[in-house]
């Protein structure tokens, strides 16, 4: 099967770090089904990649809805060979004697069992063709604890856990699966985050070695990469793309010498 008949799907596709992932991927030749939340959005981006791709509106956090996201791809394209699991909510900005029971199973819902769902659906088509790759967006938060950010840590540390499970279980049926875990991203959410005054970019960038927020197309470069056959002895890892911000240990509260 040759790369302009390969086939992808990208969960929260429409914006942000999902957008400069499909992007790229129509850039290596792949058919891509961005699948979002807003239907219009997920449309107007598909046109925007040209000829060839779709738009498609899914609540990752409905199952009827991403089984019938996976069955449609299959039944336009013929087949799907990634799987790229990014749709997300940031989570509730509270410290935790306030944060509630409905707004933590939301995101559970939305992260953890959206990329369950989505790998288990993927996973049957991928298994009869004994090849595929899926991608699981991870985070910096569910390798480091963070105050407050309970709900958005655990289902980053579960899909990371996932990740590394499905892979043993598929790695002798063809199918790879990895994850990205990004540190701070210049995206539409952090800046309205920062305008809000829930999170300081400049603290951040002095706590990140490498001094800055990563680009979307910076982490899209890094899913595309796991997800080509330049990964093909690669599955069960998770890939910090996070200017070094987990790996610094020190206590200097200024951040790196530059």
């Amino acid at each position: 099967m040759s790369r302009q008949q390969s086939v992808a799907i990208v969960t929260g596709g429409a914006n942000g770090i999902g957008w400069a992932t499909a992007q790229r991927l129509a850039e290596e030749g792949y058919r891509v089904a961005i699948a979002d939340l807003q239907a219009e959005a997920a449309r107007q981006r598909a046109h925007e990649l040209g000829t060839g791709h779709a738009g498609i509106a899914v609540d990752v956090a409905a199952e009827a809805q991403v089984m019938a996201l996976v069955e449609t791809v299959v039944a336009q394209f013929g087949r799907l060979d990634v799987l790229v699991n990014n749709a997300g909510i940031g989570d509730q900005s509270h410290p935790t004697i306030h944060q509630s029971v409905d707004a933590f199973d939301r995101l559970l819902g939305i992260h953890l069992r959206g990329t369950f769902v989505a790998c288990r659906e993927a996973g049957k088509v991928m298994l009869a063709q004994r090849s595929g790759a899926i991608v699981n967006l991870c985070s910096i938060a569910g390798l480091a604890g963070i105050p407050a950010r309970n709900a958005y840590g655990a289902a980053k540390a579960g899909i990371a856990a996932m990740t590394r499970s499905m892979a043993c279980e598929w790695a002798r049926d063809g199918i790879r699966v990895n994850g990205v875990a990004p540190g701070y991203v210049a995206t539409e959410l952090v800046n309205t985050l920062a305008r809000n005054g829930q999170m300081s970019v400049k603290a951040i960038e002095r706590r990140t070695p490498m001094g800055r927020l990563a680009r979307p197309d910076e982490i899209a470069h890094a899913i595309c990469f796991l997800a080509s056959d330049a990964a093909s002895y690669i599955t069960g890892t998770v890939l910090s793309v996070d200017g070094g911000w987990h790996a610094y240990g020190a206590a200097d509260a200024d951040g790196p010498p530059s």
